[in-house]
């Protein structure tokens, strides 16, 4: 299962972690994020030990979807550091964020 971010672990995890960060921000009402759940749950399992992928419950840490500007979910956001590397909105194909990954971990 995916690494559940908060702004507690936030900094430890994403800011100052040594990894690409690939983070799913969603609800538990949103339809489209139930739809992308099993993806993103792949995606940690395969990228295990290489990138951490992680979710944002934005109804739990409104703080951290405001800072990033999220206004659709789900939204996905790939980081390494306090940089976005990459981000898209809405439900993409698995091989949209594994082509992310890879380019990250170059």
């Amino acid at each position: 299962m995916a690494t559940n971010l908060t702004k507690s672990n936030f900094e430890s995890i994403v800011t100052n972690g040594d990894k690409p960060v690939l983070i799913d921000f969603w609800a538990s009402w949103c339809g489209p994020c139930k739809m992308i759940a099993p993806t993103i749950d792949e995606l940690h399992k395969e990228y295990d030990g290489k990138a951490v992928i992680a979710k944002i419950n934005v109804d739990e840490e409104p703080e951290l979807a405001q800072k990033y500007g999220v206004m659709s979910i789900p939204t996905v956001f790939l980081m390494q550091g306090d940089k976005v590397l990459d981000s898209s909105i809405g439900v993409r194909p698995k091989g949209y964020y594994v082509k992310a990954l890879e380019n990250a971990l170059k």
